[in-house]
Protein backbone atom coordinates (compact mmCIF):
# COMPACT_ATOMS: atom_id res chain seq x y z
CA UNK A 1 0.00 0.00 0.00
CA UNK A 2 1.27 3.44 -0.88
CA UNK A 3 -0.36 6.74 -0.02
CA UNK A 4 -0.60 9.39 -2.72
CA UNK A 5 1.70 12.40 -2.78
CA UNK A 6 -1.43 14.47 -2.14
CA UNK A 7 -1.86 12.79 1.25
CA UNK A 8 1.87 12.92 1.99
CA UNK A 9 2.03 16.65 1.20
CA UNK A 10 -1.18 17.30 3.14
CA UNK A 11 0.32 15.69 6.21
CA UNK A 12 3.57 17.64 5.86
CA UNK A 13 1.72 20.90 5.34
CA UNK A 14 -0.52 20.37 8.36
CA UNK A 15 2.47 19.41 10.50
CA UNK A 16 4.26 22.59 9.46
CA UNK A 17 1.20 24.74 10.15
CA UNK A 18 0.71 23.09 13.57
CA UNK A 19 4.31 23.84 14.55
CA UNK A 20 3.86 27.46 13.40
CA UNK A 21 0.42 27.90 14.95
CA UNK A 22 1.21 31.39 16.26
CA UNK A 23 1.01 32.99 12.80
CA UNK A 24 -0.31 32.66 9.28
CA UNK A 25 1.73 30.40 7.01
CA UNK A 26 2.09 30.99 3.26
CA UNK A 27 2.18 28.63 0.32
CA UNK A 28 5.55 30.12 -0.68
CA UNK A 29 6.95 29.25 2.72
CA UNK A 30 5.78 25.63 2.66
CA UNK A 31 6.99 25.31 -0.92
CA UNK A 32 10.48 26.44 0.09
CA UNK A 33 10.67 24.26 3.18
CA UNK A 34 9.54 21.03 1.47
CA UNK A 35 10.51 21.79 -2.13
CA UNK A 36 6.96 21.18 -3.31
CA UNK A 37 5.38 22.97 -6.27
CA UNK A 38 3.33 26.04 -5.30
CA UNK A 39 0.60 25.03 -7.74
CA UNK A 40 0.30 21.63 -6.09
CA UNK A 41 0.21 23.24 -2.65
CA UNK A 42 -2.53 25.64 -3.74
CA UNK A 43 -4.73 22.65 -4.58
CA UNK A 44 -3.92 21.01 -1.26
CA UNK A 45 -4.63 24.17 0.76
CA UNK A 46 -7.91 24.60 -1.11
CA UNK A 47 -8.99 21.00 -0.37
CA UNK A 48 -7.90 21.17 3.27
CA UNK A 49 -9.82 24.43 3.60
CA UNK A 50 -12.95 22.81 2.12
CA UNK A 51 -12.50 19.90 4.53
CA UNK A 52 -12.33 22.13 7.59
CA UNK A 53 -8.67 21.46 8.31
CA UNK A 54 -7.37 24.91 7.36
CA UNK A 55 -8.68 28.44 7.67
CA UNK A 56 -7.48 30.63 4.82
CA UNK A 57 -7.01 34.39 4.89
CA UNK A 58 -6.90 36.22 1.56
CA UNK A 59 -4.97 39.34 0.76
CA UNK A 60 -1.44 40.71 0.69
CA UNK A 61 -0.62 39.49 4.18
CA UNK A 62 -2.84 36.42 3.90
CA UNK A 63 -2.02 32.80 4.46
CA UNK A 64 -3.53 29.93 6.36
CA UNK A 65 -3.71 28.40 9.81
CA UNK A 66 -5.31 25.37 11.38
CA UNK A 67 -9.09 25.63 11.44
CA UNK A 68 -9.18 23.69 14.69
CA UNK A 69 -6.79 22.59 17.40
CA UNK A 70 -4.10 20.09 16.36
CA UNK A 71 -5.41 17.63 18.96
CA UNK A 72 -8.76 17.66 17.11
CA UNK A 73 -7.28 16.67 13.74
CA UNK A 74 -7.30 12.89 13.57
CA UNK A 75 -4.70 11.33 11.27
CA UNK A 76 -6.98 8.48 10.17
CA UNK A 77 -9.76 10.89 9.24
CA UNK A 78 -7.30 13.05 7.31
CA UNK A 79 -5.95 10.09 5.33
CA UNK A 80 -9.49 8.96 4.52
CA UNK A 81 -10.30 12.51 3.38
CA UNK A 82 -7.24 12.93 1.16
CA UNK A 83 -7.07 9.45 -0.39
CA UNK A 84 -9.42 8.97 -3.32
CA UNK A 85 -8.95 5.22 -3.64
CA UNK A 86 -8.44 2.87 -0.73
CA UNK A 87 -9.02 -0.25 -2.82
CA UNK A 88 -5.94 -2.32 -2.04
CA UNK A 89 -6.92 -4.94 -4.58
CA UNK A 90 -9.32 -5.00 -7.52
CA UNK A 91 -12.02 -6.92 -5.68
CA UNK A 92 -12.45 -4.09 -3.13
CA UNK A 93 -14.22 -2.20 -5.91
CA UNK A 94 -17.27 -4.44 -6.36
CA UNK A 95 -18.66 -2.34 -9.24
CA UNK A 96 -15.51 -2.52 -11.40
CA UNK A 97 -13.91 -5.78 -10.33
CA UNK A 98 -13.23 -8.37 -13.01
CA UNK A 99 -11.67 -10.90 -10.67
CA UNK A 100 -13.03 -14.37 -11.35
CA UNK A 101 -12.41 -15.76 -7.86
CA UNK A 102 -13.93 -12.96 -5.73
CA UNK A 103 -16.82 -15.13 -4.50
CA UNK A 104 -14.56 -17.83 -3.03
CA UNK A 105 -11.38 -15.88 -2.29
CA UNK A 106 -10.34 -15.61 1.34
CA UNK A 107 -7.58 -13.10 0.58
CA UNK A 108 -10.08 -10.25 0.31
CA UNK A 109 -11.05 -10.64 3.96
CA UNK A 110 -7.40 -10.60 5.00
CA UNK A 111 -6.74 -7.40 3.05
CA UNK A 112 -9.85 -5.81 4.55
CA UNK A 113 -8.63 -6.76 8.02
CA UNK A 114 -5.19 -5.32 7.25
CA UNK A 115 -6.69 -2.04 6.00
CA UNK A 116 -8.87 -1.88 9.10
CA UNK A 117 -5.81 -2.40 11.30
CA UNK A 118 -3.95 0.32 9.39
CA UNK A 119 -6.75 2.79 10.12
CA UNK A 120 -7.10 1.61 13.72
CA UNK A 121 -3.50 2.74 14.28
CA UNK A 122 -3.97 6.05 12.43
CA UNK A 123 -7.25 6.71 14.25
CA UNK A 124 -5.36 6.51 17.54
CA UNK A 125 -3.25 9.57 16.68
CA UNK A 126 -3.82 13.23 16.05
CA UNK A 127 -1.81 16.11 14.62
CA UNK A 128 -0.68 17.20 18.07
CA UNK A 129 0.79 13.72 18.73
CA UNK A 130 2.99 13.87 15.64
CA UNK A 131 4.21 17.46 16.02
CA UNK A 132 4.99 17.65 19.71
CA UNK A 133 8.42 19.21 20.19
CA UNK A 134 8.97 19.48 16.43
CA UNK A 135 10.75 22.38 14.71
CA UNK A 136 11.27 23.05 11.04
CA UNK A 137 13.89 25.81 11.48
CA UNK A 138 16.71 23.54 10.32
CA UNK A 139 14.90 23.00 7.01
CA UNK A 140 14.59 26.67 6.09
CA UNK A 141 16.75 27.95 3.23
CA UNK A 142 19.76 29.96 4.49
CA UNK A 143 18.58 33.38 3.35
CA UNK A 144 14.91 32.76 3.91
CA UNK A 145 12.60 35.68 4.71
CA UNK A 146 10.61 33.21 6.79
CA UNK A 147 10.97 33.81 10.53
CA UNK A 148 12.82 30.96 12.25
CA UNK A 149 11.51 30.05 15.68
CA UNK A 150 14.09 29.91 18.41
Amino acid sequence: MKLTSFTDYSLRLLMYVAVNNDRLVSIREVSEVFDISRNHLMKIVHELGKGGYLETVRGKNGGFRLARAARDINIGDLVRYTEEDLCLVECFDSENSCCKITECCLLTAIFQLALGSFFDVLDGHNLEDITEGMSFAQFLPEKSPIPAKK
